[in-house]
């Protein structure tokens, strides 16, 4: 019997297996979201370039504002894309709007509320200050300042930010090369008739979706039999033209259980025994360089490793550095049962209850479950090291992955 490992001995372990891939690619920033920089990236250009009016209102000199009352002549109107350029006598103002440049001669913009006007004139109702209500040049970022390092996944703010600076291309890792199948004869596509003793195979569908985030190019080798020869050809064949193999099924102990087996021949396995619920029975080893992933059959195990293990690949390989997720306390609202010896990661339901976060088990939790998987928005983390855990407890969850283009969404249901 194989070593168990646990959850973090098993991370670190398979972090320590993974080298960054070499490839790099020169993309514009419309296209580069989800793909990871291959190089730091600085500012051309300071941001803002100039200064700018942070309000609407008049620019002046502050050494003319002495006193509440004082009077100014306003000479023009300085607006964004189109800077005042007159000249500047004494006791002048100009009419400025948010972003545009402040004339040089100035160095403070009173607001439109804080001044009474009378045809062309103004009088102050506020005193200003030196430096009141203008953005200097590089308040954000100055010129040849470092925008993003090295790493760095780049999403709508990244591609924001740098779109900010005047950045048009990006350096970035190429896509990590990702083959995919599953193993079992009672496995049918979606769409197609099932013949008696056969199920539809959600392991691969389920993976290629977790993965469309990731910036990868997915080689779906479809479903292969329980077939040892089959299987060998196939991952042989694949892992001479891809950085990762994931599988799913056939990774335990069973009579039918061929893919370790054939790990062990061809390659090395690292290990495949974690202490872990669900997803037990994880191989993780390499072929000739190139990294193996065997996710267990039941639907939720092959979720919660992917989760745990597969994404934190992708991140590796892609030169993203591995973080510890982000738990969040809540209070459990009924009893949640479990032995002690393994991490489990329950599937749950986690809503706001006045001024706190309850969390309860979304139903059955069997692996093969994905109606409650489908329910739930978390997952409850509970510690090897404890039994069952009494409602009124605090522990520990994970949001599962959900649309993040938005703030409100069904990550906290009320």
């Amino acid at each position: 019997m194989s070593e168990i490992l646990s959850i973090d001995d098993a991370v670190a372990q398979l972090a320590a297996s993974i080298d960054a891939v070499q490839g790099i690619e020169s993309l514009s920033i419309h296209d580069a979201a989800n793909r990871v920089l291959a190089q730091n990236v600085v500012a051309p250009v300071s941001l803002p370039p100039f200064n700018s009016s942070a309000m609407d209102g008049y620019a002046l000199r502050s050494s003319e504002c002495e006193r509440i009352g004082s009077t100014f002549q306003v000479v023009g109107t300085s607006f964004a894309g189109q800077p005042y350029e007159g000249v500047s006598p004494p006791r002048a103002a100009v009419r400025i709007f948010t972003g545009a440049e402040v004339p040089y001669w100035t160095d403070a913009v009173v607001i439109q509320e804080d001044v009474d006007q009378d045809g062309e004139k103004i009088f102050l109702k506020q005193a200003a200050s030196r430096g009141d209500n203008i953005r200097p040049v590089g308040l954000d970022v100055a010129k040849e300042e470092l925008l993003l390092v090295r790493g760095t996944k780049l999403g709508a703010f990244e591609i924001s930010w740098l779109a900010a600076c005047g950045v048009a291309t990006v350096e970035v890792v190429r896509l990590i090369r990702v083959a995919l199948f599953s193993t079992g004869d009672e496995l049918q596509d979606p769409g197609e008739p099932l013949t008696r003793g056969q199920i539809y195979d959600s392991n691969r569908t389920a993976l290629k979706e977790l993965l469309r985030v990731k910036p990868v190019e997915i080689i779906d080798l479809g479903r292969l039999p329980d077939d040892p020869d089959a299987i060998e050809t196939a991952i042989h064949s694949a892992s001479r033209n891809v950085d990762l193999v994931v599988t799913s099924g056939g990774v335990s102990v069973g009579d039918a259980d061929f893919v370790r087996p054939v790990i062990e021949k061809l390659g090395e396995l690292t290990f495949w025994n974690v202490a872990l619920k669900p997803g037990k029975p994880i191989a993780v080893g390499k072929l000739d360089g190139t990294l193996f992933l065997g996710l267990p059959g039941n639907p939720v195990s092959t979720i919660v490793t992917y989760l745990l293990f597969v994404a934190k690949s992708v991140d590796a390989l892609s030169g993203v550095a591995l973080t510890e997720p982000l738990s969040i306390p809540a209070v459990l609202t009924e009893k949640l049962r479990h032995s002690k010896g393994r991490r489990e990661y329950q599937r749950g339901i986690l809503s706001r209850a006045g001024d706190q976060l309850v969390v309860r088990p979304a139903g059955d939790q069997s692996s093969n479950r994905l109606s409650t998987l489908a329910a739930a928005n978390c997952l409850i983390v509970v510690p090897e090291s404890v039994e069952s855990i009494r409602a009124g407890e605090f522990v520990d969850v994970l949001l599962l992955p959900d649309e993040a283009h938005h703030l409100v969404h069904n990550a906290v249901r009320r």
